[in-house]
């Protein structure tokens, strides 16, 4: 893959709760991006996330930023209602609750596409679902993290009755499923570009 960032629109809005920055919290959005940024980025990200929004003709999108090579990491997959969407650099590993190493730049970014219709609780459930799912795939591949310093998330949804979505639910197997493999792939790409 050439691309250098992922844009992807939705055929009808959708609610978001994510902490990107841009456009993040809860945000009824058209759509969202990944955004390659240089490894040693310090800019403006509120600035230049607007800027590229604007550059591209977007409107009302929910945006990510990551220095990893989005054409060489990017990884989908897909379970039931639930696409994920993940780009992995792990070049600043981190565990919850411990102090990080000195900062190097490395993110995983993970969007989680819902094809139903949830409730505010249940996308926040959702997010806990897919947190824990990265942190069991980093420690199933070896990496002695829960997540990086930097990581970005993001669940996508239709607005609806749908309370739940935990490892109990069908919803949450899914998501798990999806984030599991996309991340999984992801990795696999990541450092198979750092030895390339």
């Amino acid at each position: 893959m050439r691309f250098t960032h992922l844009i992807t629109p939705f055929r009808e809005p959708m609610l978001a709760l994510s902490n990107a920055p841009h456009n993040g919290g809860l945000f009824r959005t058209t759509g969202f991006f990944f955004m390659m940024v240089p490894k040693n980025y310090s800019g403006d990200y509120k600035t230049d996330c607007l800027k590229f929004e604007q550059e591209n003709g977007l409107k009302d999108f929910v945006g990510f930023m990551t220095a990893a090579n989005i054409g060489k990491v990017l990884a989908v997959s897909r379970s039931g209602s639930v696409t994920a969407y993940v780009t992995a650099g792990v070049t600043n590993p981190a565990i919850a609750g411990e102090v990080p190493p000195p900062w190097k730049p490395g993110t995983i970014n993970i969007a989680v596409i819902i094809e139903d219709g949830l409730t505010v609780g249940a996308m926040a459930n959702a997010i806990m679902t897919a947190t824990e799912a990265k942190t069991y795939t980093l420690l199933k591949l070896g990496y002695n993290a829960t997540g990086t310093t930097s990581d970005g998330i993001g669940v996508f949804a239709f607005e609806g009755e749908q309370e739940w979505a935990g490892t109990a639910t069908e919803l949450g197997i899914n998501i798990g499923r999806a984030v599991r493999e996309a991340l999984e792939e992801s990795l696999r790409k990541w450092e198979s570009s750092r030895k390339g």
